[in-house]
């Protein structure tokens, strides 16, 4: 999942289309998130990191998102999986990526979804978008709760579901709650730099699905991680935007079954 997201940001009505068709969905918290081991210590500061990315300027940071990759793989391994399908979303696409990259015999398929390259450049969100982004925790459940729903509502959609929202920003404070992980995750991502030139090498079917109103990582970062990998299908979903709205469900999950089959 992406920056923050614990597992549960895979809806599970999303998760249970793959079930039915018989596959084994293993999801995970990413580090610092979730139930996942937290890093020790205060993250750099968020808004300077981001304006290192947008600059272009390499960061240092407690980890990259190779680590990151690294766990995911790590995770198979301990299950005793050769080789999976890799799905990720936003920041999970960014680290689905690198695991494509850095682990090829490990992925049989690779779904990067309302992610990007790591070029800086294409990295243009909207001022709205970013402020959700680095919105500072409130003091009460109740006031982190709504300010979490507020930044759903910015980062999503037409289809945005505020029941729906509500639901999982519950679900999200009383499973973990630790906002600091988000500060180490963009150093992560700030750290990692541009994949443009390793994307090109990848073999492996893959899709990139994005929404062409996504304000915090425009289509346009789609349109690119698909023309960097060769052979690469683009599924563009015209009215959603950072998010997994329930009516795109059907069409995303044929999407990713489609490219599972090529493997």
């Amino acid at each position: 999942m992406g920056l923050g997201a614990q597992l549960i940001g895979w809806p599970e009505g999303f998760v249970e289309k793959f079930v039915e068709e018989g596959f084994f969905v293993i999801s995970f918290d990413n580090r610092d998130c979730g139930l996942s081991t937290k890093t020790d210590g205060e993250p750099h500061d968020s808004a300077e990191l981001l304006i290192s990315v947008v600059a272009g300027e390499g960061a240092i940071s407690n980890y990259s998102l190779s680590d990151m990759a690294k766990d995911a793989i790590s995770l198979l391994d301990f299950l005793g999986v050769e080789a999976a399908h890799i799905v990720g979303a936003s920041m999970g696409g960014m680290i689905a990526q690198t695991v494509a990259i850095e682990y090829p015999d490990k992925v049989l398929s690779l779904t990067s979804i309302m992610s990007s390259t790591g070029k800086s450049e294409e990295f243009t969100p909207t001022e709205e978008a970013l402020n959700a982004l680095l919105t500072a925790p409130e003091n009460s459940r109740a006031q982190i709760i709504e300010v979490n729903v507020s930044a759903s509502q910015t980062l999503s959609g037409p289809h945005w579901n505020e029941s729906f929202a509500r639901d999982q920003a519950q679900k999200n404070f009383d499973r973990s709650f630790h906002p600091k992980g988000v500060g180490f995750q963009i150093g992560a991502i700030a750290m990692s730099g541009d994949r443009t030139s390793q994307l090109l090498n990848l073999e492996m079917p893959c899709l990139v699905i994005h929404g062409s109103l996504d304000p915090l990582l425009p289509l346009h970062c789609g349109v690119s991680t698909a023309d960097a990998i060769p052979n690469a299908e683009l599924l563009i979903l015209e009215d959603m935007a950072h998010d997994l709205p329930q009516v795109y469900w059907d069409e995303i999950s044929e999407g990713i079954k489609s490219i599972t089959s090529k493997a």
